[in-house]
């Protein structure tokens, strides 16, 4: 044992490491050591002669759990610490499921279903009901069932859950609740589980068998959950039960850091935590041991917005640092090459490698402008919490498209494509096909064309939907003939296929992330296809193109982007990676110096949870997370446009940067006095494309012309602004008016606007909201007073309401 550890801890966390019999609450704030005071305590507790058979310790991730045992065998020796069970949720209770796997029906040794698995299994079972994948897209469908078994439904439960099957009924997939027994039923043939049955089997296994749950009350005596603001209703019911009778069960958690709503996550199960314990001990870990005092103070100022949270006061004996730096930007991608710059800047000034630096985003499409900006400074990076963006399965499709267009006969672009979206053609029709073509000495888009189909054995449906896939490639090559540019010529294929329309009828949380993904792309192809001649220049050309060659073509594009990806291969394991991340990847993380990247309304906070309490406060939360990644400098960036889809956007700055405290600030946020008003912040506002307005080889002009800019940014007679320039106390705000200034056609005046009754609004209707304008309504679920709706606006884009409170009518037919 080492003898010093207490000594080791400040007055807060030694308390709640000695403190180890009845209910205690850690409230953790970011940076506060509560990993160390987690292991410390345990290390108590087998000092105090509490065996460790005894002792049931929780985590999110199996690299925490590696990290306490680590530490804990540091503590107290490897041996004392052998028999104690420590691991993340699902590894406990699968051990747990094998020891008692037969009284479930299942054998011990069950497979358990990745999600690749269980989404193959769901494709099975859709089929074998005969109902149509565009409907009932797999990965909607698995992420239903994962939402309803983190709820405690059952298959049978959820069939005779009439509430449950309303909301299927309105979001058009009456038939849910049809394949989750299916699946339910095939996985139990199988003998298999999938991660969400390992806790809802846990819950079912203690709740059907009084001795087994009698067993593990008696054999955990000591509990220990890490991030319990994370937990589930279905995780939160396992360790009450197996808690209740000892009540010695230690969560440790912060509500400020509850990022995984969407996950199924709670915040009340930590908010209502001394309900459920009323005799609880709460420990507050104030202290922040990671950043300086300007970053610490400027997250306090931030997360105070939130109504929903508990009594804390973070604060760091630190050196009061830097204070946070903005980096103003006028496009996205001006704003990569400002923070590349400032990356670089800090490197000259200072020792150290890249490593000691994070760009975090909201979504994963925004690293594109980050890659391809760190490539041409051959600055070394790594992408974290998914693929680089030009290996993500929808960007990939999207280029094999594209390659096709070019190229008809490329046959890896035509065997990935020709199924996506699905079209009825199989792997045995792509087999004889090959087969047949290869004989021929031809390509398959060439046999289709001209080969015999029916000697191939490729007759009847078969054959027309082979005809029709090749038509879609002719017409787009007749329009490419006809001059139509890159980004034309892609979203004609894009639209054309249907690929574009599967993954907008895809609303998973997974497929608005893939349908943002395409978007970035066509924006990069967009800005491409807006230069002329040597403008044009391309990363991997070794030399400025020869006369005639200079245009932006679809074939220079995809040269460039295949050059790129392989140039990604070559690793440099000598050289630190400065890290490029999502927010929600950053959790738990730390680095010297982050860049938060893409602060403006509709992207942090995201579209959706804008017009939300609970989401937006959720989104808050993540951008505290953000903040207290950084340990020594915290930069907040934000554009004045980004593209969308081939259009040019102005977004106005986040709201969450007028909620930090502008003592913290290094300068004041130009033209942003004032609380944040949701009328002059939720429209966006599109600019018309112009080449010489957005060429990359000048400046934009700020004449007449560019009057919609003026809403969110400087006058054009601000001759202070620069875009690019951080701020100065010398830029103009813009006007009342110019801040209010809404298109005539994306509202009523509010005179004359009488909202109609909720309970008479339907899925499809054409409607009018008093601040957006006209939409259609996508969807709708739950049921009143508490009924959401999913809101196409011809203006402000796709949000979700609650129709309680929006004010919205039936619009009249034009």
């Amino acid at each position: 044992m080492k003898e010093n550890y207490l000594e080791e801890l400040n007055e807060a966390q030694r308390k709640a490491v000695e403190n180890i019999t009845g209910p205690s609450l850690i409230i953790a704030g970011a940076g506060s050591g509560k990993t160390k005071v987690l292991t410390c305590r345990i290390a108590h507790m087998l000092e105090q002669g509490i065996p460790a058979s005894s002792i049931l310790a929780l985590t999110f991730t199996n690299k925490a759990a590696k990290e306490m045992k680590e530490r804990l065998a540091t503590l107290v020796g490897p041996d004392r610490a052998r028999f104690l069970w420590m691991g993340t949720f699902h590894s406990v209770f699968a051990r747990i499921l094998r020891r008692e796997a037969e009284s479930l029906g299942f054998p011990r040794y069950f497979t358990i279903y990745d999600k690749t698995d269980a989404k193959t299994a769901i494709k099975r079972c859709i089929k074998e009901l005969e109902l149509d994948e565009k409907i009932y897209p797999p990965a909607v469908v698995l992420s239903r069932i994962s939402r309803a078994k983190n709820n405690l439904l059952t298959a049978a439960a959820y069939q005779a859950n009439a509430q449950v099957r309303q909301q299927d009924e309105q979001t058009r997939k009456p038939l849910m609740a049809d394949i989750y027994t299916l699946y339910a039923k095939r996985c139990k043939l199988a003998g298999a589980m999938d991660f969400d049955d390992l806790l809802l089997y846990t819950n079912l296994l203690l709740q059907q068998n009084p001795q087994v749950l009698e067993y593990y009350r008696n054999k955990f005596t000591y509990i220990l959950v890490d991030e319990y603001q994370d937990t589930n209703l279905a995780q939160y019911f396992i360790i009450k039960n197996l808690a209740q009778q000892n009540r010695n069960i230690t969560v440790v958690g912060d509500d400020a850091q509850s990022i995984y709503a969407f996950r199924g996550a709670r915040i009340e199960n930590i908010l209502n935590f001394s309900k459920d314990f009323p005799e609880v001990k709460e420990f507050r870990l104030e202290q922040n041991y990671r950043s300086t005092q300007n970053v610490v103070d400027a997250a306090n100022s931030l997360i105070r917005h939130n109504t929903r949270r508990m009594r804390k006061e973070c604060f760091s004996k630190s050196v009061q640092g830097e204070k946070i730096d903005l980096i103003q930007a006028f496009t996205d991608l001006e704003e990569a090459s400002l923070i590349i710059r400032s990356i670089q800047d800090k490197m000259y000034k200072s020792r150290g490698g890249y490593g000691r630096f994070a760009i975090l985003y909201r979504t994963n499409a925004q690293s594109r402008v980050f890659e391809e900006a760190l490539r041409r400074r051959d600055i070394p990076y790594k992408v974290y919490g998914g693929f680089s963006f030009y290996e993500r399965t929808e960007v990939k499709d999207m280029l094999a498209y594209m390659r096709l267009v070019v190229n008809p006969h490329d046959e890896e672009a035509f065997r990935r494509v020709i199924a996506v979206p699905p079209r009825g053609i199989g792997a045995v029709t792509l087999q004889k096909l090959s087969a047949a073509a290869s004989f021929a000495e031809m390509s398959p888009f060439d046999y289709i064309q001209n080969g015999d189909l029916q000697a191939a054995g490729l007759r009847g449906n078969i054959a027309e939907r082979l005809k029709a896939f090749a038509e879609l490639i002719e017409t787009v090559l007749f329009k490419r003939e006809e001059g139509k540019n890159a980004f034309e010529l892609s979203m004609e294929i894009a639209t054309l296929s249907g690929y574009l329309r599967m993954l907008k009828e895809d609303k998973s949380i997974e497929g608005m992330s893939k349908l943002s993904n395409v978007e970035e792309l066509f924006n990069s192809l967009q800005a491409f296809c807006d230069t002329r001649g040597e403008d044009a220049e391309l990363e991997t050309e070794v030399s400025v193109p020869e006369p005639g060659e200079g245009e932006p073509t679809l074939e220079r594009f995809l040269n460039n982007i295949t050059l790129l990806t392989q140039a990604d291969e070559q690793e440099t394991s000598d050289r630190e990676k400065v890290s490029l991340m999502t927010a929600h990847s950053a959790k738990g993380l730390e680095f010297s110096h982050v860049y938060v990247a893409g602060m403006e309304e509709r992207l942090f906070p995201s579209l959706l949870s804008s017009n939300i309490l609970e989401e937006l406060e959720e989104e808050r939360r993540l951008f505290y997370v953000a903040m207290t990644r950084a340990k020594k400098t915290l930069t907040l960036s934000y554009a004045h446009t980004r593209r969308r889809w081939g259009q040019t956007e102005s977004n106005p700055p986040s709201r969450f940067l007028r909620e930090i405290d502008p003592a913290f600030l290094s300068r004041p946020l130009p033209g942003l006095a004032g609380p944040f008003q949701m009328g002059t912040s939720d429209t966006p506002t599109r600019i018309p494309v112009s080449r010489s307005t957005f060429s990359s080889r000048s400046r934009p002009d700020f004449g007449s012309g560019s009057a919609s800019y003026t809403r969110f940014g400087p006058s054009s007679d601000s001759a202070s602004f620069r875009p690019g320039h951080s701020g100065s106390s010398s830029s103009r705000p813009p006007s009342a008016a110019a801040r209010q200034h809404i298109p005539a056609s994306s509202g009523a005046s509010p005179e004359d606007f009488v909202p109609a009754d909720p309970s008479v609004l339907q899925q499809g209707m054409t409607i009018e909201h008093n601040r957006f304008g006209r939409g259609r309504i996508v969807s709708m679920e739950g049921e009143m007073p508490n009924t959401k709706a999913v809101i196409d606006f011809e203006f402000g884009g796709i949000k979700t309401l609650l129709l309680k409170f929006a004010r919205i009518k039936i619009a009249e037919e034009s």
